[in-house]
C-alpha cells in the first residue's frame, strides 16, 4: 500500500498502549516501524528494562508482524560529566536497550545528541567532545550486539539544536560507525534549511524522520508546516540515499481520533515522493 522504505514510528500513536499502537499501524498498511523508547515522550518501552520487560516488548512486536527499523531510546544526557559509577550505570542501561534492539530484529538503536538544553555543561567544544565520545563508546558496544548506533542530530530541543552544532558533531563522529538520523521537523523548527543540512551531511544519513514544522514548532502534521519534502527527498535521492523513512507524527494539530487517517494521508503523500 505504501512504499516499502516508508515506516511509521510508534511515537505517532503514543497515546495507545504498545499492542494497540502496533495494531493500528499494521492495520493502516505499514510493514515497518521505529519503536519509541523515550521516557516522557513515548512509554511503549519501560524505562526500567529487565529481561522480562525486553521479552514482553519483543513478543508484542513479533505478534504484530511488523519489521522494526530502529529503536529510538535514551540513556541520559550525553554531555553530562559522569564518574566511574555513573558511567557503569549508563553502560548497563545501554546494554539492555541494545538487547531489545537485537531481539526485535531492529537495524539500529537511536540515541539523542545531548541533553534537553541548548546550554553547555562546560563549554561548547568540551560538550561536543563528550557527546561524540559517548556515542562512539555506544557504537562500539552496539557492534557486539550485531546492531548499529545512530544519533538524531540536529534536534531542536537538544544540545545539538542547530546546523552549526550538528555539523561540528558530525565532524567529530567522522570515521566512526555512528550514523546520522535526519529529521525534517527539527531542521525547520531551528530555522535551518534541509537542503543545506543535506549538503553538509552528504553520505552520512542513515535514516530519515518525517514530520512538519515551522520555526519554533516541531509538532505539525505533514502539509501544515514549511518543510519542503519534495525538494528534500529529491536531494536525498540525488545523493544516492537508499535508506528508509519513518513518519514520526508526534503532532498536536489533530485529535487522537484523527491520527490514523492523518498518518495514512501523510504516507500516501510521501510514497508518491519516494
Amino acid at each position: 500500500m505504501f512504499h516499502s522504505r516508508l515506516g511509521c514510528s510508534s511515537i505517532s500513536f503514543r497515546h495507545q498502549d504498545l499492542p494497540t499502537a502496533l495494531g493500528t499501524i499494521a492495520g493502516l498498511g505499514f510493514g515497518e516501524i521505529d519503536l519509541g523508547a523515550l521516557p516522557g515522550v513515548c512509554n511503549h518501552v519501560p524505562y526500567e528494562l529487565d529481561e522480562d520487560a525486553v521479552s514482553a516488548v519483543a513478543s508484542d512486536v513479533a505478534a504484530s508482524g511488523l519489521r522494526v527499523r530502529s529503536v529510538n531510546g535514551d540513556i541520559g544526557d550525553l554531555n553530562a560529566v559522569l564518574d566511574a559509577g555513573q558511567q557503569a550505570e549508563r553502560d548497563s542501561h545501554l546494554d539492555v536497550l541494545l538487547t531489545l534492539t537485537a531481539k526485535t530484529g531492529a537495524k539500529a538503536l537511536v540515541l539523542p545528541c545531548g541533553a534537553l538544553s541548548h546550554e553547555p555543561v562546560r563549554s561548547l567544544e568540551e560538550d561536543l567532545d563528550t557527546v561524540a565520545a559517548q556515542l562512539i563508546r555506544a557504537e562500539e558496544r552496539a557492534a557486539g550486539f550485531g546492531v548499529e548506533l545512530w544519533t538524531e542530530s540536529l534536534h531542536f530541543l537538544r544540545f545539538c539544536w542547530n546546523l552549526e552544532r550538528a555539523e561540528l558533531l558530525a565532524q567529530k563522529l567522522a570515521g566512526s560507525g555512528v550514523g546520522i538520523v535526519m529529521d525534517f521537523s527539527h531542521i525547520v523548527a531551528a530555522g535551518e534549511d534541509p537542503l543545506e543540512y543535506l549538503a553538509i551531511h552528504e553520505g552520512r544519513i542513515a535514516h530519515v524522520h518525517l514530520r512538519d514544522a515551522v520555526p519554533g514548532n516541531i509538532n505539525l502534521s505533514i502539509g501544515d508546516g514549511q518543510a519542503d519534502f519534495a525538494a528534500g527527498l529529491q536531494a536525498l535521492a540525488a545523493q544516492g540515499y537508499t535508506g528508509h523513512f519513518s513518519l514520526e507524527l508526534e503532532t498536536r494539530d489533530i485529535t487522537h481520533d484523527e491520527r490514523p487517517a492523518a498518518a495514512a494521508k501523510a504516507a500516501s503523500f510521501i510514497t508518491d515522493l519516494i
